[in-house]
């Protein structure tokens, strides 16, 4: 059985009361990279699609355990699984989500290069309420993470990314680069489970919808 296909029967399995319930937002974390695609490999040879899957897991468990619950949450992929970007935006028309989040790590080849960017689309419009509110949650994101975790602040960017572009018109919608794997520090950073939990934690507390 496909990845996707795996993806499809969870989410017909959903209650449709859960579905469609107005007590809690739907929040769906991406999990960039995956499978075949290991996204950038760090300096210590850490891959980011195995970064990014542990930071959207621990969303998951902090939501439950250390926040009550209050989000609706679902993966773009649960484990190391190839999810082309097209399935993961069906997902988000799918479920109308509140907000999309897509996780990533940086690199560059000026290894001093360090920080976190939030990317918006490129698509300005003030009419458009989704893309105000991506901007709310982009500079909540940085500000939590830069003074409580640290973080340079590298700004809140935009971008045609697909995942952006294909999720605008139906969700608020960002991508996340959170810290450099060509840096030394970040990259040990960010292979620190406890650093893991740390910037899941601030990732759900970032979030104001």
């Amino acid at each position: 059985m496909k990845p996707f296909e795996i993806l499809l029967i969870a989410l017909f399995l959903v209650p449709v009361n859960t579905l469609f319930s107005q007590e809690k937002k739907v929040i769906i974390v991406d999990a960039g990279h995956g499978g075949t695609d290991s996204g950038a490999i760090g300096i210590n040879k850490a891959q980011e699609k195995d970064i990014t899957l542990a930071i959207a897991k621990a969303i998951l468990i902090n939501n439950r355990t250390l926040l009550d619950n209050p989000y609706e949450l679902y993966l773009t992929r649960y484990a190391d699984t190839l999810i082309s970007l097209s399935h993961r935006t069906q997902l988000v028309h799918a479920l109308k989500p509140a907000l999309f989040i897509s996780l990533h790590c940086n690199h560059a080849m000026n290894e001093k290069a360090t920080g976190i960017e939030v990317y918006l689309h490129n698509k300005t419009s003030l009419k458009n309420i989704n893309q105000r509110e991506s901007k709310a949650v982009a500079f909540s994101m940085i500000e939590i993470l830069t003074e409580r975790l640290g973080y340079r602040n590298r700004g809140i960017k935009r971008a045609n990314f697909q995942v952006l572009r294909e999720s605008i018109a139906t969700s608020p919608a960002i991508l996340v680069e959170l810290g450099f794997l060509s840096n030394t520090d970040e990259a040990s950073y960010l292979e620190l489970k406890k650093s893991i939990n740390g910037l899941a934690l601030a990732l759900l507390m970032s979030i104001k919808i």
